[in-house]
């Protein structure tokens, strides 16, 4: 996903020294950053262009009357990749190792994408540390319903000045095509369908822009009526980024989830 270079007085979300924190998960070290008091908030942002910076205005709006903890997730940003191969049951235990350095405490979570699909593993795992979820771009997927292949230097083409920031921060930037293979094996042979939803117990709020191609509304309405407590947003005229298109509307459907 492009992303627009950062203005001189923005808070380097996701390379901030001030606010960052690692934590060993497995085989990989993860890395996050804490933002404002209160009650804990994860925040886990998309995959392939995904980083914490793209959440900019959900942690700038919740770190008012939350704590935020925002994670990089592994092979993104200052997180390790670890040599194991990547499934979301891992990536729901990275969460929770960061969730507990952090709180005692159950939390609210709001994952975009990638984040979407962790989250809702997170919350099928361990039902006692998830208070609410936010799912934005994730529905139900099956193999053979989406081709994903990836190179690295096709990404790296479509937006140079994204890698040449992310290459900074990346402990091992060479295995990004690693990364890319992973990433592809795991989400070509990926079923999310209702064996998952069906065990998620905590209230969910599942939001897609109208015209998120990754996404079709059918399948994201087909998704809402799998988990047991469930509201749902469709926004617009949204495609998948839809929180970076019109923040506004997003927000506005968040609010009274949250309440």
């Amino acid at each position: 996903m492009q992303k627009a270079p950062s203005p001189p007085h923005a808070i380097p979300y996701g390379n901030n020294p001030k606010a960052g924190h690692y934590v060993k998960a497995g085989d990989a070290r993860i890395y996050y950053e804490l933002y404002g008091k209160g009650k804990p908030f994860v925040i886990l942002h998309g995959g392939i262009f995904g980083s914490t910076y793209e959440m900019a205005h959900f942690i700038d709006s919740l770190s008012k009357t939350y704590q935020v903890i925002a994670i990089s997730t592994r092979g993104h940003g200052k997180s390790q990749l670890g040599t194991n191969p990547i499934t979301y049951e891992q990536k729901a235990n990275d969460v929770l190792a960061v969730i507990k350095a952090v709180t005692k405490d159950s939390v609210m979570v709001l994952g975009f994408s990638d984040g979407g699909y962790a989250g809702f593993k997170l919350a099928s795992m361990y039902p006692e540390r998830v208070k609410k979820l936010i799912a934005i771009g994730a529905s139900e997927l099956y193999p053979g319903v989406r081709k994903f292949e990836f190179d690295a230097k096709q990404a790296v083409a479509l937006d140079s000045l994204y890698w040449k920031q992310q290459f900074t921060l990346m402990p091992e930037p060479q295995r990004l095509q690693e990364m890319f293979s992973k990433l592809g094996g795991m989400y070509n042979r990926l079923t999310v369908g209702k064996e998952l939803f069906t065990t998620i117990k905590c209230p969910v709020l599942v939001m897609a822009g109208d015209r998120d191609p990754s996404n079709p509304v059918d399948r994201v309405v087909n998704t809402s009526q799998m988990i047991p407590s469930s509201q749902l947003s469709i926004v617009p005229n949204g495609t998948h980024g839809v929180f970076l298109e019109n923040f506004p509307a997003v927000w506005t459907s968040i609010v009274p989830f949250l309440k």
